[in-house]
């Protein structure tokens, strides 16, 4: 039967291979990073720490707003219950 043609894969050109070179390390500034690293992870952990606060805080007064929202309702419905009779 008819079979199709494929084409002919071409082969990748060859590059020169290059021996690669080393760089020496730069000099350091003479400054030292462990401050900065531990200035970052205190900075980190208060951000956390008030972040769990105020999330503790919001669900807290959201509480309190659906148990008053339901104490008015309750409220009101004994409210026009007792006017009604």
């Amino acid at each position: 039967m008819l079979r199709p043609k494929l084409p002919d894969v071409p082969t990748p050109p060859t590059l020169p291979v290059t021996p690669q070179q080393t760089q020496a390390p730069a000099p350091s500034a003479g400054r030292p990073v462990a401050p900065y690293v531990g200035l970052g992870v205190g900075a980190v952990a208060a951000v956390v720490v008030v972040g769990i606060v105020l999330t503790a805080l919001l669900a807290a007064v959201a509480v309190s707003a659906v148990s008053v929202a339901v104490a008015a309702v309750v409220l009101r419905s004994l409210v026009n219950g007792a006017h009604k009779r």
